[in-house]
């Protein structure tokens, strides 16, 4: 009689039957491995709610918690409401760029969108890479490239 693809006698001495060969109940116990169940530790699921619910208080101390709980759940540049799942986009702007500095009453903070933020973060990123320019100096041009800079003599010339 066979118990699914094994032998009826192979459930009973123990083995498993395989390409190479058979494993039995002494291959398993010799490399470490148990061949009985193990009970299911209750505990762990008990540390793991636990270390949850560490880990929120501690992100509760957090600005962005703060922020969250201080002003309402709305991209301040492009006013998108927030709630819910999709409240994750929402993120907490530091209105002087330093990200140590964090006020209790929030006064450095703003809630942008994902995609406000990178363009707000972008706009300094911009102004950063241009040069200041020093009183009797001369800005460098944003652009070299002059399109219509022929144009006025091709309008002159005579067909």
């Amino acid at each position: 009689m066979t118990h699914g693809r094994r032998s009826l006698r192979a459930v009973e001495i123990g083995t498993i039957g395989c390409a190479v060969g058979s494993i039995s109940g002494r291959d398993l116990e010799d490399v470490g491995m148990s061949t009985t169940k193990t009970p299911r530790d209750t505990s762990a699921g008990d540390r793991i709610v636990e270390m949850a619910r560490r880990q929120s208080a501690e992100r509760e101390k957090g600005y962005r918690a703060q922020a969250l709980k201080l002003y309402p759940k709305i991209c301040a540049r492009c006013g998108r409401e927030f709630s819910g799942e999709n409240l994750r986009e929402l993120t907490v702007h530091h209105k002087d760029h330093n990200h140590d500095n964090n006020p209790t009453d929030g006064s450095n903070w703003e809630l942008l969108c994902l995609y406000c933020h990178d363009n707000e973060h972008a706009r300094y990123q911009i102004a950063d890479d241009r040069k200041a320019v020093t009183p009797g100096e001369e800005a460098e041009p944003l652009s070299t490239h002059a399109p219509f800079a022929l144009l006025r003599t091709l309008l002159k010339r005579e067909p």
